[in-house]
């Protein structure tokens, strides 16, 4: 009786809406990158199809971390930390370089990018720490946790990858939230850090790239440079604009389809869905996120544990605002960082690392209705 009552339970817990929500992203994601991509051949394996291969590997990732248990898993975060953290070193001397940027591990015909799952592993690492340590002094809840974030934010700047160093001071500060740190206190760390960007900017510690400075600036004056490192911003906004209400279909995107926005498969990937899709497409695509993240808050609060409520926190702030920064850099209202649309965007790395980090999240609300650890 009581495994028939157990097995009920962790089949409630794979949540039918959840998934369907993130199969409607990822379908959205495979259409839009399949119609920016659409005509290229002799290329290889057309992007759609290889997306649709990372989404097979990502859908087996989901399941292990359903699967498995997130204490067990807790316990591997400083092992997989250390790991993650050769890897990164190993980019910095080996790894790939492409448009400018050296981030991936080549392995045969395949290649990986580490700080991608970095991100998640960063999530184990602190969710394991502050379910430990005592939370008493700035010591313990905020400086020490703070030299784990360190040497994997100071190894992705320097590839550089100023979109995954945003992710990780971000789920850093939800984590601080979630122990009780005040909002002062990350108001004074966030004043520190502006303190400190005019030395970075000035290339003290390296950390600033030519082209991420002219990012910058692209974004500051939206006239500067439209034809060189403001294009990528200007041709967006086109994109967006030209959208109108109901888009102009599949196919139909003429910054898109004429190849005026670079990167449409990636990082832009955003704007061909509204130039296609035009706003009532953009109010659904939405919708699908709030959904998924309101479900996501809901098993947070609900965790069985505080291990089970960091984890989800960090999941849930890693997403939001992976989310937020990709559609905002496309729009113009935040600088181009580099980060992709959540399960929208082509890519193995990140598509399989969402998945996995969902996965968790769903194994934390698991546990809570299962009858054991």
């Amino acid at each position: 009786m009581i495994n028939r009552l157990t097995e009920h339970r962790e089949l409630d817990s794979f949540d039918i809406r959840y998934v369907a929500l993130i199969l409607a992203i990822l379908g959205i994601g495979v259409l839009s990158i399949y119609s920016v991509t659409y005509g290229q051949r002799g290329v290889g394996t057309p992007y759609y199809l290889k997306q649709l291969i990372w989404i097979g590997v990502g859908s087996a990732a989901f399941l292990i971390m359903w699967a498995s248990d997130y204490h067990h898993l807790a316990r591997f975060a400083y092992p997989a930390y250390a790991v993650i953290l050769v890897m990164l070193v190993v980019v910095l001397f080996e790894g790939r370089t492409s448009k400018g940027a050296q981030r991936w591990i080549a392995l045969g015909p395949l290649s990986f990018q580490p700080s991608e799952f970095a991100k998640l592993i960063l999530v184990l690492v602190l969710a394991h720490y502050y379910s430990k340590a005592p939370r008493v002094g700035w010591l313990q809840r905020v400086i020490v946790p703070g030299l784990l974030v360190l040497p994997g934010l100071l190894l992705i700047l320097k590839q550089p990858d100023l979109g995954s160093g945003l992710s990780f001071v971000a789920v850093y500060a939800a984590m601080l939230l979630m122990v009780g740190v005040r909002s002062q206190a990350l108001g004074v760390i966030l004043l520190f850090s502006i303190m400190l960007f005019p030395f970075a900017w000035e290339g003290v510690w390296g950390s600033l790239h030519d082209y991420q400075r002219q990012r910058i600036m692209a974004f500051v004056d939206q006239d500067y440079d439209p034809g060189g490192k403001g294009y990528h911003a200007l041709q967006s906004r086109i994109a967006i604009g030209s959208g109108e209400l109901l888009g102009k279909g599949l196919y139909g995107g003429t910054q898109s389809q004429l190849k005026f926005l670079p990167e449409g498969h990636t990082d832009f990937v955003f704007a061909v869905f509204a130039e296609e899709w035009g706003f009532m497409g953009v109010l659904v695509l939405l919708a699908l996120f709030v959904g998924l993240i309101w479900l996501s808050l809901e098993i947070a609060s609900k965790a069985k544990d505080q291990l089970g409520a960091l984890l989800a926190a960090g999941i849930v702030a890693m997403l939001c605002f992976c989310v937020v920064v990709n559609i905002g850099m496309t729009a113009g209202m935040f600088p181009i960082v580099g980060i992709p649309l959540p399960l929208v965007s082509y890519g193995g790395s990140a598509t399989i690392m969402t998945m996995a980090a969902l996965g968790l999240l769903l194994n934390v609300k698991r546990k809570r209705l299962s009858l054991f650890y």
